[in-house]
């Protein structure tokens, strides 16, 4: 499946917008055709928002120079190493679900790092029924997953290689489903591995799909049949997401 992904992310990648030099300036152009979804979830962050309405989505997040776009550009800007860095893709809605997904949504960082991300998450608990977000990042360890409904902010989670860094509400019966429920204890009591220590209990990005799927829909899962064509938004994210120290580092 990953292997799927991969080749269809460098394929919307090629052709979803082209660049061209106008008096030495750089320009992108994203593709306006309606297509159906695109997959999407492997090495990649993102919000699902119950509605109906993208361009609500849009304009809660307060994202900026939006234009539209298909699936296919848009995806592939988000995994694009030049435009993924400052890029959020406004999905069409799928069965309820509006997505928002790129590398430059907040995350949290622990201590150290304003948390950019729970306020977020606030706004749009007070917005939208319901807003989940996931980040899964395997080349940095790096999980996290959270869920606000009716307004409140239920679950938070994120761990890194260096351990938790956020940890909001009680454990999900969906997350102890899936074995998560020790991940706070970062080991499985009662079992030692070969050098006798303390076995480290980790999530990895399978874990942040089969969630996904349980609160809402597993992105990678995403294909044309569940959706009619339609446009989502490309936008750039705004300046106050970005990282910021709270503290100078020791």
């Amino acid at each position: 499946m990953i292997i799927i992904i991969l080749c269809m992310t460098a394929l919307t990648v090629a052709g979803a917008f082209l660049l061209a030099r106008a008096g030495g300036e750089k320009r992108v152009y994203f593709a306006q055709a309606p297509d159906g979804p695109c997959a999407f979830g492997c090495s990649m962050a993102w919000l699902a928002v119950r509605s109906d309405d993208p361009l609500e989505v849009l304009e809660a997040l307060q994202l900026e120079d939006a234009s539209a776009c298909n699936w296919n550009s848009g995806i592939g800007a988000v995994y694009d190493d030049w435009l993924g860095a400052t890029r959020v893709f406004v999905s069409p809605a799928v069965e309820g679900w509006v997505f928002a997904v790129g590398l430059s949504l907040p995350h949290p960082l622990g201590t150290g790092f304003a948390d950019k991300c729970t306020p977020l998450l606030v706004d749009l608990g007070s917005r939208f029924s319901e807003t989940q977000y996931f980040f899964s990042y395997p080349p940095i360890d790096y999980y996290a997953w959270a869920r606000v409904k009716d307004g409140r902010l239920v679950r938070a989670f994120a761990v890194s290689d260096e351990g938790v860094v956020w940890n909001k509400g009680r454990p999900s019966r969906e997350e102890r489903s899936l074995g998560l429920k020790l991940f706070e204890l970062r080991g499985v009591r009662g079992r030692k591995g070969d050098a006798g220590g303390e076995i480290i209990l980790h999530p990895t990005e399978d874990h942040v799909l089969r969630l996904a799927n349980s609160w809402s829909i597993d992105p990678t899962t995403l294909h044309v049949s569940h959706a009619p064509a339609g446009l989502g938004y490309i936008a750039t994210a705004p300046y106050r997401w970005r990282t910021e120290r709270t503290r100078k580092a020791a």
